[in-house]
């Protein structure tokens, strides 16, 4: 598979992103074996953006070992720096399963009541609201109000 090519600007981004992230794959002594492209492979696909640490001194093998993982695992190289690899390959588009009958759950709402004096803390309550209510302006849960058709459209 070949590598992918990406364009400066795009790299750029790639290199901010990474930057917070902490290494999910390390390299040992044993070099790059079958089990770490193998948990190469998996991280990309769990997080697209990854960063591999390479316990070697050698520089040249640190590049040739960030080669060889980017034309093997169809991933883009986005920066070595030290002994750090940062690679970087699309996430695959997660299948859905599409249920027309579903309604909507219960939804979790933080609703924050003010006191009357100015310096005090609001209080926050957290409210459950089902499918069939509706949250009031004053955090009070109704249910939801059916709506009525008129008699001309109902008869028609």
């Amino acid at each position: 598979m070949p590598q992918i090519t990406l364009t400066p600007a795009q790299r750029k981004v790639h290199r901010a992103d990474a930057h917070h992230l902490d290494p999910v794959v390390l390299v040992g002594g044993d070099g790059l074996t079958a089990a770490v492209k193998k948990e190469v492979d998996g991280a990309l696909k769990a997080h697209g953006l990854i960063k591999v640490r390479v316990f070697s001194d050698d520089r040249a093998a640190r590049e040739a070992m960030l080669q060889t993982l980017t034309n093997e695992l169809d991933a883009a190289p986005i920066q070595h720096i030290g002994k750090l690899l940062v690679l970087w390959r699309p996430m695959p588009e997660k299948a859905r399963m599409a249920d027309e009958d579903r309604m909507p759950g219960p939804k979790d709402v933080k609703v924050l009541k003010f006191s009357k004096r100015g310096g005090q803390r609001p209080e926050v309550k957290v409210v459950r609201v089902l499918g069939n209510q509706r949250l009031t302006p004053g955090g009070q849960v109704k249910r939801a109000k059916v709506l009525k058709k008129s008699i001309k459209k109902s008869a028609q």
